[in-house]
């Protein structure tokens, strides 16, 4: 299904608007289509597309608040949720921090529909696939993964003259590919389809699954670490989702409360969310129809500030940066275009530094320890290398470490001259790779 377009967005808002009775209103209409090449054992096996349009409705009846959504935009279906909005802000009790729905803010336009990403044909994701599953059987070890294409708009109107349409197209990829003993992933995001090479992705998963074949174990302990591009974004998701928004900042959760000004992190570290840039996957409104505003979080070390959306913003006095979450989400404004600066290293420059060391492709199965800290605790995966006298000498087995992610950022010693666009828990981020300094492993697998 084409996208309906900007106008026809706008017929639809109006006319569930029209039909919310309460004093003030709010549709967030978001929609496209998505398809699914997906492969395992070497061979292509499922092709999938979906498409879909949500409508989410916010009444506001003095300070009380309703929300419904539908997936249905028949005039009956319309008219139905824009009247559970209404019922369900009848029985709620009043908010006594809401004070309204925003007003209109200019939005810079953003293009970020390329047509060959948004109508990509199933052919050209088969060939992606079939080039990783060519490659992987021609190595004796078996692909896994899946390619992913999508289309999608985004608009929210409201009753005090909010109006915001967006459209995007995106492409990723992903693999990962098994030995006997070992495996390797690789990921590719992009806006432009036709910067998803199979090809690429299959020689970054082999050589690492070859290369960490029959690994060896090392005892739990601190070490230092170089971590790949797809390990820095694990920082990045965690840092978003415990650290950098509105409500864990009021309610002193962030390490972020109090020490705006204040060094948190290395001087040599900068962190920023950015929805305009083209470096990202850009988002130039929120939930609510509020322009994104760039926000910087840490400059050279500096805690700078976080994200708010309009409800968050008013009751601390602080303007909204345009960073809601759709109407009824409780967890309040979240970065979703993060950027780590890139520094002036190679990985290899990296490597011939470290006495010894441990490369860490990417993490897996990371979860909160201690949220004010940002302690984690989680694995390694797909490829965990041993480095001695500045070469890497042997593939090790997977290990588990227990480190606070912004003690590991007051320990970075080097950082990657090139980033990479990756997926996020928020939207995306673009990371370089990280060299840090004692990091700390508590446990050591089987495999």
């Amino acid at each position: 299904m084409a996208l309906r377009g900007e106008r026809e967005l706008q017929r639809l808002a109006r006319e569930v608007l029209g039909a919310v009775e309460a004093g003030q209103a709010e549709v967030l209409l978001y929609g496209g289509s998505s398809a699914l090449t997906r492969f395992a054992n070497n061979y292509v096996h499922q092709n999938v597309q979906e498409s879909s349009l949500s409508v989410r409705v916010r009444a506001v009846l003095g300070r009380k608040i309703g929300v419904a959504s539908t997936d249905a935009v028949t005039p009956d279906a319309l008219r139905d949720v824009a009247r559970r909005a209404v019922d369900i802000a009848r029985l709620q009790h009043e908010n006594e921090d809401f004070v309204s729905l925003p007003g209109p803010t200019p939005v810079q336009k953003v293009d970020a529909y390329l047509p060959r990403t948004g109508g990509c044909p199933p052919e050209r994701r088969a060939e992606v696939a079939a080039a990783i599953c060519r490659a992987s059987e021609r190595a004796g070890l078996v692909a896994a993964g899946a390619f992913r294409t999508s289309e999608s708009e985004v608009a929210v109107m409201n009753t005090l003259g909010v109006w915001a349409y967006h459209r995007d197209a995106t492409a990723d990829a992903n693999t990962v590919v098994m030995g006997e003993t070992s495996s390797g992933h690789a990921e590719r995001w992009s806006l432009d389809v036709d910067e998803i090479d199979g090809e690429a992705l299959a020689a970054e998963a082999i050589d690492k699954c070859r290369r960490g074949a029959n690994p060896h174990t090392v005892e739990p302990g601190e070490y230092d670490v170089i971590l790949e591009e797809y390990a820095v974004a694990d920082l990045m998701d965690y840092f978003a989702y415990l650290s950098f928004g509105a409500r864990a900042f009021v309610e002193k959760r962030s390490f972020m409360s109090g020490r705006i000004g204040e060094r948190v992190m290395g001087e040599n570290v900068s962190i920023w969310d950015d929805g305009l840039s083209l470096q990202g996957i850009p988002q130039p409104f929120d939930a609510e129809g509020v322009a994104k505003q760039r926000v910087d979080f840490v400059e050279r070390g500096i805690a700078r500030g976080v994200v708010w959306d309009s409800y968050y913003g008013t009751k601390e006095g602080r303007a909204s940066t345009g960073h809601a979450l759709p109407a009824g989400e409780t967890f309040g404004p979240i970065p979703g275009n993060m950027f780590l600066a890139t520094g002036d290293a190679t990985k290899e420059e990296m490597v011939a530094s470290t006495k010894r060391g441990i490369w860490v492709s990417r993490f897996w199965y990371t979860r909160p320890v201690h949220p004010l800290t940002v302690v984690l605790t989680g694995m390694t995966r797909d490829g965990t290398f041993l480095i001695e006298d500045g070469r890497i000498v042997a593939p090790v087995r997977n290990l588990r470490f227990t480190q606070s992610y912004l003690e590991a950022m007051n320990r970075v010693e080097m950082i990657g001259r090139e980033s990479r666009l990756l997926g996020s828990f928020g939207g995306c981020c673009r990371v370089p790779a990280l060299k840090v300094r004692g990091w700390n492993f508590t446990g050591v697998t089987e495999f």
